[in-house]
């Protein structure tokens, strides 16, 4: 059973006077805060029993109280509760937009990381999603010497994947561009994961031998596929915001995150475990499966490029203005999808 209603806005009232100030929040304060025309004595019974109840604790015995992981989790979900469609979703697409040419996907999360980043001065994230969400549109054959060759995967929405392959035999432009046209013709909108199974088939089909081209052109797609990184790209940006003012955090712990950022693949892999269907996540201080993160919160939405879903949000301190998080995300979640999705048609 949560807090009562006069609980409720008083434990609300401190949080935010908190993550304004920084500082323990004294109950002669949220007297006049909380709005409720109720005396210092019941806002001090008040805090008392929301300390027995876990939502709030007193650093020190003389000192006002400060919210704890379960009192921000509480004013988050009020917040959510009442929270209206992102206004900031026109001004970030506009940013998105700005430069007049069809963006790639990698761009546009590249500057919706750096915009998230800027906006709620945290660190911002872009993820993209997998290569299995992909939908291959075509491919592209390079050659580099007689026997080397560039290989071009381009799938619907911008994706672009680029690997180097060995042939084992000379082959000119012309096969090359011959190889390339059948494959399109024969494997465009299909799943990257599909389209490589499909190759795999129809190397077993043994009809495949009587067609010296067709022959080719399966194996160049076998080397093409196979190996094909199927791992998530991660776009990561401001991760000096917190080191730029005073945040209440060790040096161990920013190490921790710092090192996080740093190889991105332990990133990708909570920020999986996290995101469960498309929408809003926020997870707070001790809800973090990796135990170095609990002193941070993150604040996460998903975006639709119309061929798969990847995130965009946000890392910070627990003691986050979490308004302007929730809606700075879910504005530049939605601002991504729009861009995204008109480049896509």
């Amino acid at each position: 059973m949560g807090p009562s209603e006069r609980s409720s806005r008083i434990l609300a009232a401190l949080v935010r006077e908190y993550i304004a100030s920084g500082e323990p929040v004294p109950s002669s304060l949220l007297v006049r805060a909380a709005g409720l025309g109720v005396s210092s004595a019941t806002v001090r019974n008040t805090l008392a029993r929301l300390e027995d109840e876990g939502y709030v604790q007193q650093p020190h015995t003389s000192a006002g109280r400060i919210p704890t992981d379960r009192g921000y989790r509480f004013y988050v979900d009020l917040l959510l509760e009442h929270r209206k469609a992102p206004r900031s979703a026109t001004v970030v697409e506009a940013q998105l937009r700005r430069d007049g040419t069809a963006p790639l996907v990698d761009s546009v999360l590249s500057r919706a990381s750096q915009v998230v980043s800027q906006a709620s001065r945290h660190v911002g994230f872009a993820l993209r999603p997998a290569h299995e969400s992909a939908v291959f549109e075509r491919v592209e054959f390079i050659p580099l010497s007689t026997t080397r060759v560039l290989v071009v995967i381009v799938a619907k929405g911008g994706h672009v994947v680029q690997k180097v392959i060995e042939i084992g035999e000379p082959l000119s432009a012309d096969d090359l561009r011959q190889a390339a046209n059948r494959l399109n013709n024969e494997f465009s909108g299909l799943p990257l994961h599909r389209a490589r199974e499909a190759v795999l088939e129809r190397m077993n089909e043994e009809r495949v031998l009587y067609d010296a081209l067709r022959l080719r052109a399966m194996q160049l797609a076998t080397s093409t596929f196979s190996d094909l990184p199927m791992d998530h790209v991660l776009h990561v940006d401001g991760a000096a915001s917190l080191l730029g003012e005073n945040q209440g955090l060790t040096l161990g712990t920013l190490h921790a995150l710092l090192a996080m950022i740093e190889e991105k693949q332990r990133l990708v892999t909570l920020l999986n475990a996290y995101i469960d269907g498309k929408g809003l996540t926020v997870v707070i201080g001790a809800e973090h499966l990796e135990p170095s993160l609990r002193p941070f919160s993150l604040v996460a939405s998903t975006y639709d490029d119309g061929a798969g879903t990847g995130t965009i949000g946000i890392i910070g301190p627990t003691r986050m203005r979490y308004s302007r998080a929730i809606a700075v995300v879910q504005g530049a979640a939605h601002a991504v999808s729009r861009v995204l999705r008109d480049h896509d048609r």
